[in-house]
């Protein structure tokens, strides 16, 4: 419903920008959500998005759909953008959203926006591009509510009624006189207690935070994990330093989901914002489909090691691609869970023992299946009990290897500080390969009299 709701505003908008019905388009987009406008956007070119930008009748409406783009398109739009209206723009912007574009724009048009900004918005943006682009302190607010331990629960709802300049207000963060991080309130605690009740008789001291310095996708995790609404972000003292809200961290888990699918499809995310340019396209590829190449090659040396094999029974050339397949596919499976563990915190390296023996039970049962199938076909199809034997055994093993070795290299990769997003899908592949040929052909050349 929301999708053909959307088609239909797509070409109405489409209309009225080709006949040049500017009054019609501003009274629609004084209709339509921000993040509705900005998901149009992606259906118009740079200079069509310009002209709508400029027809969206309030600054602040403007500033919001531009914070809804996506961060790859902020560049180019905001360097076709006037001036001064851009900064305008940023300056209605939030602060860590406002960070966010003028770290990714060209130094000298940054530096300009940066000297327009005032007072504590300056300061706060700086404090914000100080930090690492994927830390907490890159992703967190700067607008954070809390309150002075010695308030009461009266002085408490009173400054709640006044705090209109804060974006969201989830919950109360209790501070001492040196704005150190010592408590939190719900809001259902401060309407349960008596009106002279001070904050400190009251808060909970066990607070969830996370420091500046901590990667965003931990910061993720630990917000999934305890299912909270936000969470406090301090600095190595202890000072509460700002807030990161669950839209912000859902922001971070599709990010790093893209980024991990990108990556393990040997890939990422520079791809997207090359365009058509071939040559720097394929050498992002490259290095991946190399990596393929060189262990095609070992898997061609292994064939060729067992050429008396393969030459005194040609029959088993049929089975190759099978056995190498079925446990490139089974590797797979399982580097890609693994991998998703890690993202997800799921998977922690305490468990790792268990996860192996686990996956090791799953390959067996899949082998036995599988191996089974294909023996039956082997015996039915060149009326060899020995040929039958000696795939379906081959297929147990492969797959076996298979399930444990994409545990076992996801889990080193991701040990020695490796992405395994990047490195485990090619390697496991690779490896799979190798191995699903040695044993093949390890297994014909045991039964090699009953196969002649």
């Amino acid at each position: 419903m929301q999708e053909q709701k959307m088609q239909v505003l797509q070409g109405t908008v489409k209309k009225l920008l080709r006949r040049g019905a500017t009054s019609n388009l501003k009274k629609v987009f004084g209709k339509i959500h921000p993040a509705d406008i900005a998901h149009l956007f992606r259906y118009f070119n740079l200079k069509e998005q310009k002209t709508l930008l400029y027809l969206i009748p309030e600054i602040t409406i403007a500033a919001d759909v531009f914070a809804e783009l996506e961060s790859d398109s902020w560049t180019k739009l905001a360097e076709l953008l006037d001036k001064d209206y851009l900064i305008s723009l940023v300056q209605q912007m939030a602060d860590d959203d406002s960070a966010e574009l003028i770290r990714n724009l060209p130094a000298d048009l940054a530096e300009q926006i940066l000297d327009k900004l005032h007072g504590e918005q300056s300061e706060d943006v700086e404090q914000l591009l100080g930090y690492a682009e994927d830390t907490a302190g890159g992703i967190m607010s700067t607008d954070v509510f809390s309150l002075d331990q010695e308030l009461t629960v009266r002085q408490a709802i009173e400054a709640l009624q006044n705090a209109e300049d804060y974006e969201m207000v989830f919950y109360v963060y209790v501070t001492d006189e040196h704005n150190h991080l010592v408590g939190v309130l719900s809001l259902r605690q401060l309407l349960n207690v008596a009106a002279a009740t001070p904050l400190s008789k009251i808060m909970s001291t066990d607070v969830l935070r996370v420091r500046s310095d901590m990667d965003q996708e931990e910061v993720a995790v630990l917000v999934a994990k305890y299912n909270i609404l936000a969470i406090p972000v301090v600095d190595e003292h202890g000072k509460l330093m700002g807030l990161i809200t669950v839209d912000d961290v859902i922001d971070v888990m599709r990010d790093e989901a893209t980024e991990d699918m990108l990556r393990m499809a040997g890939t990422s995310e520079d791809e997207l914002l090359l365009g058509y340019k071939s040559f720097q396209i394929a050498r992002l590829r490259l290095p991946w489909l190399l990596t393929t190449l060189f262990g095609g090659v070992i898997t061609g040396s292994l064939m060729w090691y067992y050429r008396a094999t393969l030459e005194q029974v040609i029959v088993l050339i049929t089975f190759i691609p099978v056995i190498t397949g079925m446990g490139g596919n089974v590797g797979g499976q399982t580097s890609t869970i693994i991998v998703r563990g890690f993202a997800t915190g799921r998977i922690e390296f305490s468990m790792l023992r268990q996860i192996f023996f686990k996956e090791l039970r799953v390959g067996l049962i899949m082998g036995a299946v599988c191996g089974t199938v294909i023996s039956a076909v082997a015996v039915f199809w060149h009326q060899n009990l020995y040929l039958g034997l000696v795939v379906g055994i081959a297929m147990v093993v492969a797959i076996s290897v298979a399930a444990c070795m994409g545990v076992l290299a996801t889990s080193f990769f991701k040990k020695v500080g490796i992405d395994p997003a990047i490195a485990s899908s090619p390697f496991v592949q690779t490896v799979n390969d190798i191995t699903g040929i040695l044993i093949y052909f390890s297994t014909a050349t045991l039964f090699i009299k009953h196969l002649i």
